[in-house]
């Protein structure tokens, strides 16, 4: 074999990054593939005193970009007036309209 040969050999081999000799995968191109397919991370924790629970955790994590999320039919964050303006005009409308049913209920001067 020669040494052209075993250089293109070489760097078909898979290897670690930093290890020389084969691919590497940058940080960026995971993240970008974490991004594009998403990634659900499952996990439980539980707090026991001589077999009585005292306390359980369960964490569930998906990480995803919005795009990738909106097509699993996850968007809350949409909704959520703490993060969105549209969601938050919707609530304050809505403040604003039971605030005037109130204010009309108690001008009609009935007692149901």
């Amino acid at each position: 074999m020669t040494a052209p040969e075993s250089n293109a050999i070489a760097n078909r081999r898979p290897g670690l990054p930093g290890r020389g000799g084969g691919e590497s995968s940058s940080l960026a191109d995971v993240l970008e593939r974490v991004l594009d397919k998403g990634v659900v991370i499952v996990g439980d924790v539980g707090i026991n005193i001589l077999d009585i629970e005292l306390l359980t955790l369960k964490v569930r994590l998906l990480i995803a970009s919005a795009d990738t999320a909106r097509e699993m039919g996850i968007d809350w964050w949409t909704s959520d007036p703490f993060l969105s303006n549209d969601a938050r005009n919707s609530a304050d409308e809505l403040e604003r309209l039971r605030r005037r049913v109130a204010e009309l209920e108690g001008k009609g001067g009935t007692d149901d």
